[in-house]
C-alpha cells in the first residue's frame, strides 16, 4: 500500500486528465525534496507506456539513451542526440518523465534551448506527454517557468506540489489519537517521506531514529539547501535565527552578527523557494515596515530547534531524548496556532476576507480574522494546555482588541479560544459571542 497517495486524489485527477488529452502536453511538476513528486508521477502513469529517467550530475544524454534502449532495442540504431531520440519516442511511448530536471540544466546550459527546439519541431503536433520534475524550486522557477526561459509558452501546465494537509494525517495513521497526530505534525509537517517513516509510537520511533548511525536527521537540511544554493551557509544562519524566534529583520541580523550587511536578497530567495514567509499585521498593507519572517516548514522548525544544536551529542551517541520531550509542549504552542488557523479555514464556520496574525509593540493576538463585508472581527487565542478557563483568556483578548484599529466603532467582535481541553467554557462575554474549540473538535475535522 502506497500511503503517500491517501491524500493526493486531486493531484492524481489533474495528472490523469492531462494523460487523457489528445494533444502534446509539457507538464512541470516541482517542489521541495521528499514531497512526493516521483511517486505522484509514477502512480499517475502506471498504466501508460512510459520512459522514466532520473537525471544525474553528468553524462545525462548517454544515460537517457541507455534507459530508452532497454525499452526499445530500435533505439540502438539511432545517434545519441536529444532531438533524434525524442523524434523517435513521440511515436513509440505515451509519456516521458525526466526527474530532477535541474541536473540537466546544471550539466548543460544549452539544454533549455535544445528542449525548446524539440517541442517546436518534433513534439507540438504529437500526443506525447513530457513531464519535467524538479526538486530545486529556485532553478525550476527561474530557468523553466520564468518568462525569460526558452520553454516559456511551451508548457501546458505546472504544479508546485505542497505538503499534505494536517487534516489528512488521520489517513496515514487511522488508529492514532489526535494529540499524537499533532506531535507527529510538529516534527514531519505534511512531508510524505517523513510521515511514512513513523510506523509506530512517535517518541519510540524518534528515539530509535536518532540513535541510528545512518539517520537521515543529521544531513537532511544540508542536502535540501544544497539543492537550492551553491553556498548555503548564510541561508542556514537565517533559518537558524528564525527557529529561535528572531522574526524581525534587525533581530535576524543581530543573531547573524552582520548588522551592516543587507540580507534582503537572501530572505527573498528563501521566500521564493517556500522555506520562509513574510507576514505583516493583518490590518496593515503588505508593504508595511512592520513585517516579520517565519519558517513555513515544521520539519525545519524541529530540526533547527532540536537536532542542529545537538548534532555533536547525537554523533557521540549520548543524546537524551528527554531534552526534546521537556521542551516539546512549549514548541507545539506555535504549531497549534497553525492548526487552529487551518481548522477555521477548513470548517468554513465563519466567513473571512483576511486571516492572519496581529501585533503592535508588546501586544499580539495569535490569529485575527476579518470579515470586511459584514464588519466582523474574530479574535483567536490558542493554548496548548488542558483545563483552560476560557473566560480568563477572553478577558485578556478583549483588552488587546482595544488596540486593533479596524472599523472601531461599527465592528462586531467575536472571540474564539482553542485549547487541549477546558475547565470552563463560555458562549458570551460582555454580550459578545465566544466559541471554544478543543482537541476533540479538531479530531472531528480530520478527513
Amino acid at each position: 500500500m502506497i500511503i503517500q497517495f491517501k491524500n493526493r486524489a486531486r493531484e492524481l485527477t489533474e495528472l490523469k486528465n492531462i494523460l487523457s488529452s489528445n494533444n502534446f502536453e509539457l507538464f512541470i511538476l516541482y517542489g521541495r525534496r521528499r514531497i512526493g513528486k516521483t511517486e505522484l508521477s509514477l502512480k499517475s502513469t502506471k498504466n501508460e507506456k512510459r520512459i522514466y529517467y532520473l537525471a544525474t550530475g553528468k553524462n545525462n544524454l548517454d544515460r537517457f539513451y541507455n534507459v530508452c534502449s532497454k525499452q526499445n532495442k530500435n533505439i540502438n540504431n539511432l545517434k545519441k542526440d536529444w532531438e533524434i531520440l525524442f523524434n523517435f519516442l513521440k511515436d513509440n511511448v505515451d509519456v516521458v518523465i525526466i526527474d530532477e530536471f535541474q541536473n540537466l540544466i546544471n550539466e548543460d546550459k544549452n539544454i533549455l534551448n535544445i528542449f525548446q527546439s524539440i517541442v517546436d519541431t518534433s513534439l507540438k503536433n504529437s500526443k506525447l506527454k513530457l513531464f519535467l520534475l524538479g526538486s530545486s524550486v529556485s532553478i525550476i522557477t527561474s530557468k523553466v517557468l520564468s518568462y525569460k526561459s526558452p520553454l516559456y509558452g511551451r508548457r501546458t501546465g505546472s504544479l508546485n506540489l505542497k505538503a499534505v494537509s494536517f487534516f489528512d494525517l488521520s489517513k496515514f495513521y487511522p488508529k492514532k489519537k489526535i494529540e499524537e497526530l499533532i506531535n507527529i505534525y510538529g516534527f514531519a509537517d505534511g512531508i510524505p517521506f517523513y510521515l511514512i517513516k513513523i510506523t509506530n509510537n512517535f517518541w519510540y520511533w524518534l528515539k530509535q531514529e536518532i540513535n541510528k548511525q545512518s539517520t537521515f536527521l543529521r544531513d537532511e537540511i544540508d542536502f535540501m539547501l544544497r539543492y537550492e544554493f551553491d553556498d548555503p551557509s548564510t541561508y542556514k544562519l537565517i533559518l537558524e535565527s528564525l527557529s529561535y524566534g528572531n522574526t524581525k529583520l534587525n533581530e535576524i541580523k543581530n543573531f547573524m552578527k552582520v548588522t551592516r550587511t543587507d540580507i534582503s536578497p537572501y530572505l527573498r530567495n528563501l521566500i521564493e523557494i517556500g522555506l520562509i514567509k513574510r507576514e505583516v499585521p493583518i490590518t496593515e498593507n503588505i508593504n508595511s515596515r512592520r513585517g516579520r519572517y517565519y519558517l513555513t516548514d515544521n520539519f525545519l522548525k524541529f530540526w533547527f530547534r532540536f537536532i542542529y544544536p545537538n548534532l555533536s551529542s547525537i554523533e557521540e551517541g549520548i543524546f537524551d531524548l528527554e531534552s526534546i520531550k521537556n521542551e516539546y509542549n512549549s514548541y507545539l504552542g506555535f504549531i497549534y496556532e497553525d492548526i487552529a488557523k487551518k481548522y477555521l479555514i477548513k470548517t468554513n464556520k465563519f466567513s473571512f476576507t483576511k486571516i492572519g496574525k496581529w501585533w503592535y509593540k508588546d501586544k499580539e493576538v495569535d490569529i485575527v480574522g476579518l470579515d470586511k463585508n459584514n464588519k466582523k472581527i474574530f479574535l483567536v487565542e490558542c493554548k496548548w494546555k488542558h483545563n483552560i478557563n476560557a473566560k480568563k483568556i477572553v478577558n485578556e483578548l478583549s483588552k488587546k482588541s482595544d488596540c486593533i484599529d479596524w472599523n472601531n466603532n461599527t465592528r462586531e467582535e467575536i472571540y474564539i479560544v482553542f485549547a487541549k481541553s477546558f475547565s470552563k467554557k463560555i458562549t458570551k462575554f460582555n454580550s459578545k459571542t465566544v466559541h471554544c474549540y478543543e482537541l476533540k473538535d479538531i479530531k472531528k475535522a480530520m478527513n
